[in-house]
């Protein structure tokens, strides 16, 4: 999926995800697996907000993104901020050399934007090349429960001076995935006029048993799993988090 128009306001729709527990869990896989590792690539890096958090404590951060609307929302605040961070227009299934690095992310449920389990494997199998021997490899995804039971039937909403959106949420054609319809209304300048546009989006997951399987084919180990952020992956978890190492 290439956002488009969602751009311009992903930040504001992620404004209350939990980007800090993100973090958290980064900062402890990489201190019990990886504690000498510095050099991370933030992949499907959206509009760089995990790729400046880790590049804030301490970390020598890359971002890559199919996106290039993206990108560039991410690189003009990384300008702001006046760091100088590197990003990379790439799809995680056909990556061009980037360079090597001890830690892999690709976090925010991203992944699951790849609907074939083959493009899964090819996304493992860059991941791999693109890491040093032992790298470390950490992702999230949705859970079945999330998908199948959770989004079904939901629907989001915000109404706000610049932009309001709706954010309704279908069981998808394909087993085990869900479609996100949105739909946007950006105020244009300064007057009272409002630019529609619509996008759809569309996820699909795996059994947690599956993503093992792939990354075990793709020549990583899987050191663990949990579910929402810590803890054991339950019934109920909405999200499941592996931390992966490469083998030789």
């Amino acid at each position: 999926m290439i956002y488009r128009h969602f751009a311009q306001v992903y930040d504001l729709v992620m404004d209350e995800a939990p980007y800090g527990d993100w973090i958290d869990f980064f900062l402890r896989k990489q201190k019990k697996y990886c504690p000498h590792g510095k050099k991370v690539l933030d992949l499907a890096c959206g509009t760089g907000t995990v790729t400046m958090m880790l590049h804030e404590r301490g970390f020598e951060v890359a971002g890559a993104d199919l996106s290039e609307e993206m990108l560039a929302v991410a690189a003009e605040k990384s300008l702001e901020k006046g760091y100088r961070i590197p990003f990379f227009a790439q799809d995680m299934t056909a990556m061009e050399d980037i360079g090597r690095f001890d830690i892999v992310v690709i976090f925010c449920d991203s992944l699951n934007y790849l609907r074939e389990k083959g493009d899964v494997a090819k996304a493992f199998a860059n991941v791999r090349r693109l890491l040093n021997d032992g790298g470390l490899f950490l992702f999230d995804v949705h859970s079945l429960y999330k998908v199948n039971r959770w989004y079904p039937g939901k629907t989001f909403a915000y109404n706000g001076e610049e932009v309001s959106y709706i954010w309704n949420c279908f069981q998808g054609v394909e087993e085990n995935s869900v479609e996100h319809e949105l739909t946007f209304f950006v105020r244009d300048g300064e007057g009272e006029l409002y630019r529609r546009f619509d996008e759809i989006h569309l996820q699909r997951t795996f059994p947690p048993s599956e993503y093992g399987r792939m990354l075990e084919e793709a020549g990583f180990v899987v050191l663990d799993m949990e579910g929402d952020f810590g803890g054991e992956v339950k019934e109920e978890s909405e999200r499941i988090f592996f931390t992966a190492k490469r083998e030789g």
